[in-house]
């Protein structure tokens, strides 16, 4: 599961990185990203890499209650198997820079928020897909995170954990869109990367809550 996430540093380090095409409008810098909410994406597209302000979560109606409803991760291990996912996942890969993610730890009493990250906040990039919508009459790029069963150091937290790539990886999943061995490789792994993580306060359970504080460790 991954229902929030950082991006806020570094970002001035992805052209260098990807060799992006252009240069976005903003780089939507944010403390405590949300469902629903606009942020940038990295994707290739005629060859090459570009950087596109997208919106968290794909959209859809529920045949059993005829309700809209979103969907922001997407299972690796069902992805290929979902009329939602499908399509997006052969066709539309792309990655979510960001500086670390929230994860919520149920002790039986009470739901802790811990934040997740490489170093000290070092970019690392989500394995993700997206898709054009239309929203308010008008065509939207939408996002979705792809999850995985978490390795043995995040299960302690949750069962779940985002796929995260470093920049090689992250290059190779956008630039070879039919390869999913890279994929396959890391749902094999279980310490696919030196994550760290600390307690944060319940400050950024409230998603309108968006400074430093909602990264800061509490011990």
């Amino acid at each position: 599961m991954c229902g929030r996430f950082a991006s806020y540093k570094h970002h001035e380090k992805l052209n260098k990185i990807f060799d992006l095409k252009n240069k976005p409008d903003n780089y939507s810098k944010s403390y405590n990203v949300k469902p629903g909410q606009n942020i940038n994406i990295i994707l290739n597209y005629n060859y090459y890499n570009y950087i596109l302000e997208s919106n968290w979560g794909y959209n859809f109606v529920n045949k059993n209650t005829n309700q809209k409803q979103i969907v922001i991760n997407s299972r690796v291990e069902t992805i290929n198997n979902k009329l939602l996912f499908k399509e997006s996942f052969i066709k539309r890969k792309c990655v979510i820079p960001i500086n670390g993610y929230y994860e919520w730890k149920n002790n039986g009493l009470q739901k802790i928020p811990y934040y997740i990250q490489l170093g000290d906040g070092e970019l690392i990039y989500l394995a993700g897909i997206w898709r054009k919508e239309i929203k308010n009459k008008e065509k939207t790029r939408v996002f979705s995170i792809i999850t995985r069963h978490a390795n043995s150091k995040i299960k302690q937290i949750h069962h779940r954990m985002p796929i995260i790539l470093d920049s090689n990886e992250a290059m190779e999943f956008i630039d070879n869109q039919s390869n999913i061995k890279i994929i396959d490789d890391k749902i094999k792994s279980d310490e696919d990367i030196d994550l760290k993580f600390h307690e944060v306060s319940k400050y950024v359970n409230n998603p309108h809550n968006n400074d430093f504080k909602c990264v800061e460790s509490i011990n």
